[in-house]
Formats: structure tokens, sequence, C-alpha cells
């Protein structure tokens, strides 16, 4: 699962049904998740005498935690309208709009910059377990070098000349 947090490509969870235990902490790992209005998540682990300790560590960052100890506690499932309440998914859609949804996402992101992508999944995993001065020290330096990239220079190239950007995809800098 920490794979899926560290690979340097955004991770989209597109959830039909019933997420539970491993299923529910891949959900909580990925960077963005599109859930049916029919969707359900639980940790039911504890119904079978086996708490859901490494899916907990997932919901646990994903979730407050009062509402991932009841889940962990009582392996009760949550609608997706309560899991988009409290941070588990992104967005919730009817069941029969939920593919084109998550690739109307899918496609909004492959038009970015690749590595300018990877930097910015890097620097905000990164990020959000530090302080708030450490962080702001952190993504200042990363927007610096973002902006020495030829892909950042290609952005904004673009913008000023009101069109599409051809990015390099690549960390080169400029």
């Amino acid at each position: 699962m920490m794979l899926v947090q560290d690979i340097p490509v955004p991770v989209i969870a597109q959830v039909q049904g019933l997420a539970t235990a491993a299923g529910c902490q891949l959900v909580a790992s990925c960077d963005i998740a599109i859930a049916s209005d029919k969707a359900h998540f639980a940790t039911p682990g504890v119904n079978v005498g086996l708490f859901c300790s490494t899916p907990g560590v997932a919901l646990g960052r994903a979730v407050p935690r009062k509402l991932a100890m009841e889940m962990l506690f009582t392996g009760h499932p949550i609608p997706a309208q309560v899991a988009l309440q409290h941070g588990l998914v992104s967005k919730v859609v009817p069941h029969e709009k939920l593919e084109e949804e998550t690739m109307a996402i899918a496609r909004r992101i492959v038009e970015s910059s690749r590595s300018v992508i990877a930097l910015g999944k890097a620097c905000f995993n990164s990020q959000i377990t530090k302080d708030r001065n450490s962080a702001y020290s952190q993504a200042g330096s990363v927007m610096v070098e973002n902006l020495s990239m030829k892909d950042g220079q290609e952005g904004i190239q673009a913008f000023v000349e009101k069109r599409k950007p051809t990015w390099d995809h690549t960390f080169d800098k400029k």
C-alpha cells in the first residue's frame, strides 16, 4: 500500500460496491477516490477475530480518528455519502456515471506534465506530515525547482502566449 503513495503518478480508486478491509485500505491510500452512490466501506476484521490493524493505518490518515475507530471497532460499513463527508472519497456520483466521471478526471490529469505532477505529488505527501513552517519551506524550495524545469517554463510561456503547452515530461532544467 505504501507504493500507492510513493509511485510518482496519481492513483485513482473507482469504487462500485463494497470495499472492505484491504479494499478500504486501498481506497484510503489512493490520491483520488471516486465512489458510486451504491458504494460502502468497512473494516470488518473485528467481526471474525482479526482487527484490521494495517487497514487502520491508511484509514486513520484519511478520516477523522473517531470515525476510523468506529469503523475498526464495529466492522459496520459506512455508505458513500458518509465516506465523502469525512474525506475517505473525493466524490460520489450516480452508479451509472462512475466510469465516465473517473475517466474524465484521469483524462484531465494526463493533460498535465508528468514530471510536474510527480514533483507535486512527492512534495504534497512529504510536507503533509511536517509542521507549517517546515512545510512552507519545503514547498517553496520545490516551487523554485519547478520554475527551473523545462515544463515549468513551458507552462508559463504557453499561458502568456494563450496557447496549450507542449510538455517535455522530464525533470530537465531550462
